[in-house]
């Protein structure tokens, strides 16, 4: 199959749910705006989202698609079925407990990552309260992205891909006409969220059914291959832990802040997540399966290859992103969100966070790529320790940061700590020679250096010529928004085409088994 192609088809749906997104998040800032209510929500909201990220998403899919990956391969339909169904048994059982156990020590687990609030006794009480709603989310979205690993595996790649989609849907469903039905209206949040996970679980199931893997859970420990996974599940949640206990710390921080702090954070955060989801996600998603195969196969040459093309895109999509989110901080803030509750002071401050964040792109996107490498062979180890250098690193620039500058301080902690994650695995990489570079990187990377240089002169101009962003509605903040971007983007790829650059220089096959 053609990787490339691929890659087209989940990025378009990812781009297409990263702005459906976008207008949700402009949605919530005009409704709710930055203040108590809204910052309560995004700590009950990324609790739950945390734990998704290490239960299913990360520690789950590192471990589990790998396995499945060389059931497909080498043992029948039947075998890979019954497998597939002690694995979700196993996932819902842990989740359940994790579901009750949140919603129980609410109190205490707010406190605990949000230690700032407990000198608000308003916004605690409503956090606590905003958690116990969204922690079922965790189980219902973490049994949706075991589903979409599986159809992953078959290189169904579109289905996960659009799921997110109905989620952004039910937020803004909610934010615009059920918000008034609920005391406080930002409960309504809430209850979108969980309605969001049910849509998405109840989208795949269909596609999963399409492929003969929908199987009815069973519990069944005595399994080899469920060891398999128990074992190294354990490492990869110590690994996804690590990366979002940072994000966990940097919310503590956030907390002492001014009101207002933990918004600016994430409106900026989810800015930053559009590039990085719709390419270093999407690279992560294709190439896990794949790499895993090559692997499984014995194919070496294969593997390394992938890993090239991965890196190459990489640079390609997030190094012009990274350049351009700094430049456009300024007019993407304003013209996205500063409406309604949103103040232009807000907007000023997540701007600022934004820029911070912008530094650690590439590093962030490489990540997906290269830890991927490593997961596909069953080596959750080596991801674990870079991890752990680079969350003891994240605090120290933290505390380095903070004082001068605030919240942005938090953003580039992050930031920086990606790019240095992103060097020690590229460095272990090529240190265990699993990974060989093809020829050409010097010549690609002067090349591409030179596209993005003309492309940021190119819109620094057209935003020195630009009236006030601040004048004017949405529509016209977002078509001249827009009309930048895409004059940017047409000239980095003209760039490319003038200086060699061609679509098949990318193409990427490997045999679909």
């Amino acid at each position: 199959m053609n990787l490339l192609r691929s890659l087209a088809a989940i990025s378009s749906m990812t781009l297409f749910s990263r702005v459906l997104g976008f207008t949700r998040d402009a949605i919530v800032a005009h409704v709710f705006g930055a203040g108590i209510a809204s910052d309560a929500f995004f700590v009950a909201f990324k609790i739950p989202n945390l734990l998704r990220r290490i239960f299913a998403e990360g520690a789950f899919s590192q471990a589990f698609v790998p396995i499945l990956a060389d059931y497909k391969s080498h043992q029948s339909d039947e075998a890979t079925r019954v497998f597939v169904a002690y694995i979700a048994g196993l996932l819902i059982i842990l989740l359940a407990l994790v579901t009750v156990c949140g919603m129980v020590t609410a109190p205490w687990v707010i406190m605990i990552t949000a230690p700032g609030f407990n000198d608000t006794p308003e916004k605690l009480s409503l956090a606590i309260a905003l958690l116990r709603v969204t922690f079922p989310y965790i189980l219902l979205i973490s049994v949706t992205a075991l589903v979409g690993a599986i159809l992953n595996t078959w290189h169904q790649f579109s289905v996960p891909a659009f799921a997110p989609v109905l989620l952004n849907l039910s937020m803004i469903f909610f934010s615009l006409w059920e918000s008034s039905l609920f005391h406080p209206p930002i409960m309504a949040l809430a209850w979108a969220v969980v309605a969001g996970g049910i849509l998405q679980l109840g989208y795949q199931l269909p596609h999963l059914k399409k492929i003969g893997m929908l199987v009815l859970p069973k519990v069944q420990f005595r399994d080899t291959d469920v060891w398999r996974v128990l074992q190294q599940i354990w490492p990869a949640i110590l690994g996804a832990s690590i990366s979002q206990l940072s994000i966990i710390i940097n919310t503590i921080f956030a907390s002492f802040l001014v009101s207002g702090s933990i918004s600016w954070m994430y409106y900026a955060n989810r800015l930053m997540e559009f590039p990085s989801g719709v390419l270093g996600v999407t690279l992560g998603t294709i190439l896990l399966p794949s790499l895993s195969r090559s692997f499984s196969c014995g194919n070496q040459d294969e593997y390394s290859h992938l890993l090239d093309w991965g890196l190459r895109l990489c640079f390609i999509g997030a190094l012009p992103s990274a350049v351009a989110l700094g430049i456009l901080a300024h007019p993407l803030t304003i013209s996205l969100f500063q409406y309604g509750k949103f103040s232009a002071f807000d907007a000023l401050m997540t701007q600022r966070a934004l820029i911070a964040y912008s530094v650690g792109l590439v590093g962030l996107i490489m990540v997906k790529v290269l830890a991927s490498g490593f997961y596909s062979r069953q080596d959750i180890k080596t991801p674990v320790r870079v991890a752990l250098i680079t969350l003891i690193m994240t605090q120290i620039m933290n505390l380095m940061f903070i004082g001068p500058l605030e919240h942005a301080g938090l953003s580039l902690s992050i930031g920086l700590a990606a790019c240095l994650n992103a060097v020690l695995l590229y460095w272990q990489l090529r240190r265990k020679k699993l990974f060989h570079p093809q020829p050409g990187w010097f010549s690609f990377f002067c090349r591409l250096m030179l596209a993005v240089a003309i492309m940021a002169v190119v819109l620094i101009f057209l935003l020195s010529v630009m009236p006030d962003w601040s004048h004017g509605g949405m529509p016209w903040r977002l078509l001249r928004l827009i009309s930048v971007v895409v004059a940017g983007v047409a000239v980095y790829f003209t760039m490319l085409w003038f200086m060699g650059f061609r679509p098949y220089h990318f193409a990427c096959s490997v045999q679909a088994q």
